[in-house]
């Protein structure tokens, strides 16, 4: 690890608010950002744009093999279908192996001039990133994700119908939560923030803030 290089882990539910938090911290403080959520997302996408079976664990982990970084910009990941094939594909161990060399090296070494790396999904302070230098959980109610997330797709355009929504959401959650491999889960040491009724800019700030301190603190130390 380089003198200069800080390295930050934001877990958390679909909806909690931690990949709009992430890419601000990684504007903001010059970090290279990875949502790991679409490393999931892209092998889905492999799988299911050869017909293939989220769910067949040979399938997805040579999907899993063949990302290229190039994919993980594709507008298609954004989709709710390819959302709940990435949810199935997440819950396979060989997957979770295949690409976590690739988080973990995209931590240790962010391309310069990257001072850091911001790092947000579901295992990030637990499995990925453990000795991350500040690790957030941000969470939020169920009923509140589904809001946003109605909202998000209303304004792409797209039909959305709130009890939908809401009940896909807790289906992933369980599926996050339960799966053996990379469980969803908050780290010992990691800052829990309850975004339900927080903004998003009062969120920012406050964590900008922590960020700060983390970063000075650590050039003392060096």
């Amino acid at each position: 690890m380089s003198a200069q290089q800080f390295v930050l882990a934001i877990d958390g539910p679909a909806g909690s608010g931690k990949g709009t938090l992430a890419r601000r911290l990684a504007d903001h403080f010059g970090f290279a950002h990875l949502d790991t959520g679409a490393l999931y997302r892209a092998t889905a996408l492999l799988v299911l744009g050869e017909a293939g079976d989220p769910a067949d664990v040979a399938t997805a982990a040579a999907a899993a093999r063949r990302i290229e970084p190039e994919l993980l910009s594709d507008p298609r990941l954004r989709g709710d279908a390819i959302a709940e094939a990435a949810s199935v594909v997440a819950a396979i161990p060989e997957v979770r192996r295949a690409l976590l060399a690739l988080q973990r090296s995209f931590a240790a070494h962010p391309r310069p001039p990257a001072r850091g790396a911001v790092l947000d999904g579901r295992d990030i302070g637990t499995v990925v990133c453990p000795a991350a230098d500040l690790k957030l959980f941000l969470t939020a109610t169920a009923e509140a994700r589904a809001s946003r997330r109605v909202k998000e797709l209303r304004e792409q355009g797209a039909a959305a119908i709130y009890e939908n929504v809401l009940q896909d959401l807790k289906t992933r959650d369980a599926r996050d939560s339960e799966r053996r491999a990379g469980p969803l889960a908050v780290a010992h040491d990691a800052l829990v923030i309850d975004t339900t009724m927080l903004d998003a800019d009062v969120v920012f700030e406050r964590v900008a803030r922590l960020v700060a301190r983390r970063l000075k603190e650590k050039e003392w130390q060096q």
